[in-house]
Formats: structure tokens, C-alpha cells, sequence
């Protein structure tokens, strides 16, 4: 689950701003401090009104502001910001990640905003043994820092992934032969062993949602051309996507995000209905009235999109893209707090692979000074008990299994079940089906009306990750800016 600016007084110079404004890169994000804003009064019009606090919206609020716009507003269901990032406060400053947390190579949206934001970043760990579990087995190999597969296979897949536009897959020329296909299906003409279909089971699980049987092989092919063409930069830690962490944890960035935009910030704000989208003003009706806007920047995943009622109602196609899309890998993450990184000392990395049972994977995600020990690990929630000591207690005992008897008495445990503890996210990445990009990738991107859409799934590059909803978030904030402009050249 992986990531600039004039500014003017009045909206004269808009156009000119929305230029300089493309080479920008922002992101935001929002602090339990923030108050929502006063409401507009139903005879004001705002230019923009950012549907979702996550670092897509945050972002594109932050964009508007340095390029001299006022006049927006950001509503957010939920009563924080951050969308599908959450942490979990350790104490005394240190936090682990509920929801996305890393960023890698080739991700300079995001590394750009943690610069801005005056965020550090640090190492991943990954050096030591990893250990696998398979009932009462148990066998260790020591890390290369990734999930690594057959050279030959990485190299073909690499080189189908030139042909797989990232930003849009189903314009590539071999779009309809590979959306046929699902990854297991490629896969299977491979001759893998177990452990490499282990691996991949792995592997695509994090990185995409869901196991190769459910995955489409030209979905995936658009992953790896968003990572450079390069297999080992979309999955690995060391050199790859995973390979470093947001100091303070990622909701960090929206939190710094938000102090700047206090005031435009509307929590607990979920939109129920978008009237008039066509031709504008339009209307956006919340729980606490109706806000009305010239621009509406919908950043929300197109699952959560579906939950809003549409007057008059979308095009066809945009419409069932929504309906359609796939909303089934909510994820479920918990974090074991253990008064020392005691693994380390034996010379394991913290990682954790299981063939049967509720871990898919465990990762060492202690504090960069390493002043106490984290384990996370990403659970299967259809085996983990619901309740979280239950859940703490069976977890326990696994690590016990993978690192001695030290691991039975965890300090602290978090566990936070997207499924089920999250209404406004419905999952964490959008594992693409089969058969799915050729039918309804190309209603994705385009403004619809006064409609424009953003989120990490409308990105040109690193869709699903972090950086890819910083780059949403500018590309939505120029396309309002853009939208702004004639107007404003009729007010000169």
C-alpha cells in the first residue's frame, strides 16, 4: 500500500498562475486541531470545493492556495485527514502506520513534499534472516531486501511493461491479449516453484490487493511501467518502492498539511449529493447544508465516488465505471510494541512470511533510533480472530515461533481492520480484475461537467501509492486553475 508556486491578489492572473502552477508539487494534510470552517452562506459561490481530505484533496487545497486562491473549500467525511494514511500514537512522539507508509526511487512528488514540509525520512530495515512458517516448520534465508523471481521472468515481464502505457493501459497496443489474461494465468505458462509462487502470492497481495488469480496481467504491466519498466522497483524494499519511511509516520504529511489550510477544512462533511454539475453553479449537499461551487474536485477512489448521488446523473459509462470498480481489499494492519528490537540481536530482520495461516506478512517497523521495537504485519482478517486480543495473543504466539520467547510480551498492540473500521475507504489499493481497463479505463480520467476527478488511481505515474495522489492532487489543482481562467479574464 506506497506519495510549488506564484502567488497573486484576486483571480486576474489565474491563468498565468495555473501554468506555473503545473511545475508545482504540493501535498496536505490535517491535524485533530483543525475546526471546521464557517459555512457559506447559501447566496456565495466558491470557486473550488475538494471532495476528500487524503493527500490527493490536501494537496490540490494546498496548490490552490499558492497560486492566490481563496475561494475554496476542503470536505472531508471522516473527523481527521488522510485519507487511507492513519497512524497509531506510540507515545512520546513516535508513531507506526495503520494505512500506507513507504515511498521509493523514482517518487518525487512525495519526496518533494516531505521536503517542503520540513518531514525527514529514513532507511526501511530489512537486513537479517526472514522466516517461514509453514504449520510447525520454520526455515530462515537471509535477505536481499526484496521478493525477488526468476531473472528470465522478471526480464520478460519488464519488457511486456514497455508496451503498457502507466496512465492509461488500455491504449496499449496489446491492451485487449493482456486484459484477457490474469496474472496467475501468465504465471502459469512459467513453470514456477513453490516457493517463487509463494513469493508472487506475496507480492501481489501488498503491492496490488489481491493473488495473481485476480489480478489483471495488463493492470499489473502499468504497475511496472509506472515503476520505471523495472519489477525489482515496484516490489522491493532495498532499491525499490519500499525502501523508506516518513519520519512521524506518513499522516504526518496530511497533518502538516492541513495547519496550512486551516479554515478550509470541513471534518465530519460527508457529500450526499452533487446537483447542477453540468453547467454550474454546483451544488454539494453535506449533512450541514449546501455549498455551492464553480469547480468540484472529487478526490475520493471511484468505489467511494459511487456513493454520491448525481443530478442529473453521470454519463453511462463513468457511471458503471464507478459502480464496477473494484473495492475488495480493505487490508487489515496491527503492530506488536516490544520494549526493544530484540530480533535484531539475533540476527533477524523482523520479517515474517506464512504459507498457511493469518500473516501474510511481517515487517520490522520500529522507531529510527530504535529506542523500543515495532513488529507490523499485514494479517489475513478471514483467519486473524476479529477481537483484538485474540488477535494480539495468536500473532504472539507466531512471532514466538519465528524469534523465541520474547516475542509473547508485546508492550503495546494496534490493530486497525480497513474493512470494517473504515466506512469512507472500502479499500486500501484497487485490485484491477481481468477484462476490467478495456471496458472502463478510458471513462477514468476525463472532467465531466464542472466534475473533475483526482486520487492516487487517477495518477499518471505510481497509481495506488502515495505519490501517486500527491501527483493527482496537482494535476486536479491546474485543472480548476485552467477552469478559472476565462472566467476571470471576463472580470478584467
Amino acid at each position: 500500500m506506497n506519495k510549488r508556486t506564484v502567488t497573486t491578489n484576486g483571480r486576474r492572473g489565474f491563468l498565468g498562475m495555473a501554468a506555473a502552477a503545473s511545475a508545482a508539487a504540493a501535498a496536505g494534510a490535517m491535524p485533530a486541531t483543525v475546526q471546521a470552517a464557517a459555512r457559506t452562506p447559501a447566496h456565495d459561490v466558491l470557486d473550488v470545493v475538494i471532495i476528500g481530505a487524503g493527500l490527493a484533496g490536501l494537496t490540490a487545497g494546498r496548490d490552490l492556495r499558492r497560486a492566490g486562491c481563496e475561494s475554496f473549500a476542503v470536505l472531508e467525511a471522516r473527523d481527521r485527514v488522510g485519507g487511507r494514511t492513519l497512524n497509531h500514537d506510540l507515545g512520546n512522539g513516535y508513531f507506526s502506520e495503520a494505512g500506507g507508509q513507504w515511498i521509493g526511487p523514482g517518487q518525487t512528488a512525495i519526496v518533494d513534499l516531505c521536503r517542503e514540509l520540513g518531514v525527514g525520512t529514513f532507511p526501511t530495515y530489512w537486513q537479517g534472516k526472514t522466516t517461514m512458517l509453514a504449520g510447525s516448520a520454520r526455515a530462515t534465508q537471509e535477505s536481499d531486501g526484496g521478493f525477488g523471481t526468476d531473472p528470465a521472468l522478471r526480464h520478460e515481464l519488464e519488457q511486456m511493461a514497455r508496451l503498457v502505457p502507466c496512465g492509461a493501459p488500455w491504449t496499449s497496443p496489446r491492451a485487449a491479449e493482456w486484459d484477457a489474461l490474469s496474472l496467475a494465468d501468465w504465471l502459469a505458462t512459467k513453470n514456477l516453484s513453490p516457493a517463487d509462487q509463494m513469493s508472487w502470492v506475496i507480492g501481489a497481495t501488498l503491492t496490488a490487493g489481491a493473488p495473481p488469480q485476480k489480478l489483471s496481467l495488463l493492470h499489473y504491466l502499468g504497475l511496472i511501467n509506472s515503476a520505471g519498466c523495472s519489477y525489482e522497483r515496484l516490489e522491493a524494499i532495498k532499491g525499490g518502492a519500499q525502501e523508506t519511511r516518513i519520519a512521524g509516520g506518513a499522516q504526518a504529511l496530511s497533518v502538516k498539511m492541513a495547519e496550512d489550510l486551516k479554515g478550509k477544512i470541513r471534518l465530519s462533511s460527508p457529500v450526499q449529493r452533487i446537483e447542477n454539475w453540468q453547467n454550474g453553479p454546483a451544488a454539494i449537499h453535506t449533512p450541514h447544508g449546501v455549498i455551492r461551487a464553480r469547480s468540484v474536485i472529487v478526490a475520493l477512489s471511484p468505489a467511494l465516488c459511487h456513493r454520491i448521488a448525481f443530478d442529473p446523473p453521470l454519463p453511462e459509462k463513468r457511471r458503471e465505471m464507478q459502480r464496477r470498480w473494484p473495492a475488495f481489499a480493505p487490508m487489515r494492519k496491527t503492530a506488536h510494541v516490544y520494549k526493544k528490537a530484540f530480533w535484531r540481536d539475533k540476527g533477524y530482520n523482523g520479517w515474517i512470511v506464512q504459507a498457511k495461516g493469518p500473516v501474510i506478512w511481517a515487517y520490522d517497523n520500529s522507531p529510527e533510533d530504535v529506542s523500543f521495537g515495532v513488529i507490523n504485519a499485514f494479517v489475513n482478517s478471514g483467519v486473524l480472530p476479529s477481537d483484538p486480543k485474540a488477535a494480539e495473543q495468536e500473532l504472539s504466539r507466531i512471532y514466538t515461533q519465528a524469534f523465541g520467547e520474547e516475542a509473547l510480551h508485546p508492550i503495546a498492540y494496534h490493530d486497525h481492520d480497513w474493512g470494517k473500521a473504515d466506512k469512507w475507504s472500502l479499500t486500501c489499493t484497487s485490485p484491477i480484475p481481468p477484462g476490467f481497463l478495456t471496458h472502463y479505463g478510458d471513462a477514468l480520467h476525463p472532467p465531466v461537467g464542472r466534475l473533475i476527478w483526482s486520487g492516487t488511481e487517477t495518477a499518471d505515474i505510481w497509481a495506488t501509492a502515495m505519490d501517486g495522489a500527491v501527483r493527482s492532487g496537482h494535476k486536479a489543482a491546474l485543472q480548476a486553475l485552467q477552469a478559472l481562467a476565462p472566467a476571470a479574464g471576463r472580470m478584467k
